[in-house]
């Protein structure tokens, strides 16, 4: 927990294209203002909301100038601005505002509580990892891309198996034929990793996590790697195989290209409610089974 830190321009980013999202925004900006402290907006939204009493930046002029992000959205919208201001290292506030919300908890209900204590300086704080990754084609770069969730190669809908050759830090892992692989962050892990049967990773843990998609091969399993590692796919055999980076997709790819993924040097601040706990947070939206006595706050022993 940290106490007293000290905010002076704060910039709030909405999802785009989402009816009525533009009243708890003024609202928010509204509340940030009473307590003394700047308030710009990031330009889609003042421009989808229709707001022009505030500054619109751009996320590059965000990072210059703002000293945390407050985003209203969904976590593809936390996603997305991450990306952009991670170079900055700009925190970023998540208030959900979407349907599952595993990075954006604080409620709208709560928002404007939530948000003036953190602002005051009670917050928790934490980093988020993302993925770099770049496609190589004749041993030139042709692509790159940050992924805060996941790099995922994967076969269309019409397509039959991709195959694909798998190295690790030069060293040859396997040859996999299935409908694709995963290369996760633990904040990715809860996304379409999870769906394709894969582990959760804490936030916290230093790891990729490789997860095939439906492989013909009931013996490929999702293995959790060093968080140091340099992953290597190789596209030796599939038609029209894709690549996605956060559900970006890149689609001319072609065969004997290799997507090469790894840890990001950059990472995301990520900061919280006092009392934030991740595994409330799967409870909730995982609907895990609880004690009617631990409702309140995170599970006693047994």
């Amino acid at each position: 927990m940290e106490i007293g830190s000290q905010f002076k321009t704060v910039a709030l980013v909405g999802r785009s294209n989402t009816p009525g999202i533009g009243e708890p925004l003024t609202a928010l900006a509204s509340c940030i203002e009473k307590r003394g402290l700047s308030v710009v907006f990031e330009a889609a939204t003042a421009r989808d909301i229709g707001v022009t009493g505030y500054p619109a930046l751009t996320p590059a002029e965000i990072g210059a100038r703002a000293d945390v992000a407050v985003v209203l959205g969904g976590d593809g919208t936390m996603l997305g601005i991450g990306r952009q201001l991670a170079p900055y290292r700009t925190p970023l506030i998540g208030v959900n505002q979407g349907r599952l919300g595993f990075i954006t908890d604080i409620a709208i209900s709560e928002m404007s509580q939530r948000i003036s204590q953190m602002l005051a300086g009670s917050f928790e704080r934490e980093e988020r990892t993302l993925l770099e990754a770049r496609i190589m084609r004749d041993g030139e770069p042709i692509y790159h891309a940050l992924a805060f969730n996941d790099v995922v190669v994967n076969r269309s809908g019409f397509s039959g198996m991709a195959e694909l050759r798998v190295s690790v830090d030069g060293r040859f892992m396997y040859i996999q034929r299935s409908d694709g692989l995963i290369v996760a962050t633990p904040t990715g892990s809860t996304a379409y990793a999870l769906s394709s049967q894969g582990p959760i990773l804490h936030p916290q843990l230093q790891g990729l996590v490789l997860v095939p998609i439906a492989p013909h091969a009931l013996s490929n399993r999702p293995i959790v790697l060093p968080d140091g590692s340099n992953v290597s796919i190789q596209i030796i055999g599939g038609r029209d195989v894709n690549v996605n980076f956060d559900m970006q997709s890149f689609t001319a790819v072609k065969l004997n290209d290799t997507i090469e993924v790894r840890r990001s040097r950059h990472t995301v601040p990520f900061l919280h409610p006092v009392g934030y706990s991740y595994y409330a947070t799967l409870r909730q939206k995982l609907h895990w089974n609880e004690h009617p006595s631990d409702e309140e706050g995170d599970a006693k022993a047994p």
